[in-house]
């Protein structure tokens, strides 16, 4: 049997940490994926996709993806079910994710100032030695505007 999902969206709202009675970590968030085609009026949709994501994992999502942020995940997909306050059977689907990916940085999303110009300066002589063997050193980063969001 297969079960693996793996999403690339944005963060619809700033996710939610919890903890169970038993002391374990426990996010929830949706994420905003947009469908590989357009409507009738030329504009694309987006589905919204409930997530969950436990323990350690949930700490550091918490802490680092805010809304608006541009995340990966892998996990699976899970159903359970549970009777609400008025005695009705409720149903949930939702993808349990087992790790996630910032997929852009802060400095890019515009939430933090640019470093002054002599440390991007030694920033890019120290990674010019890595990024040789990157085979993404020379790619050019996504340019998403607000009016491709969903949200």
């Amino acid at each position: 049997m297969i079960n693996n999902v793996t999403l690339v969206g944005r963060i619809t709202r700033d996710p939610e940490l919890r903890y169970t009675p038993q002391n374990q970590a426990v996010t929830t968030f949706s994420l905003a994926v947009n469908r590989q085609f357009k409507n009738a009026n030329g504009d694309r949709e987006a589905d919204f996709i409930n997530c969950v994501i436990w323990r350690q994992q949930a700490e550091n999502f918490a802490n680092w993806a805010k809304k608006g942020a541009l995340i990966g995940i892998t996990g699976r997909i899970q159903t359970r079910n549970y009777e609400n306050q008025q005695g009705q059977r409720v149903y949930v689907t939702e993808v349990v994710a087992d790790s996630f990916q910032m997929l852009e940085s802060r400095q890019e999303r515009g939430n933090t100032p640019t470093p002054p110009p002599s440390a991007t300066q030694n920033n890019q002589k120290q990674s010019s030695l890595a990024d040789s063997h990157d085979p993404f050193a020379n790619s050019e980063p996504m340019n998403i505007n607000d009016d491709d969001l969903p949200f």
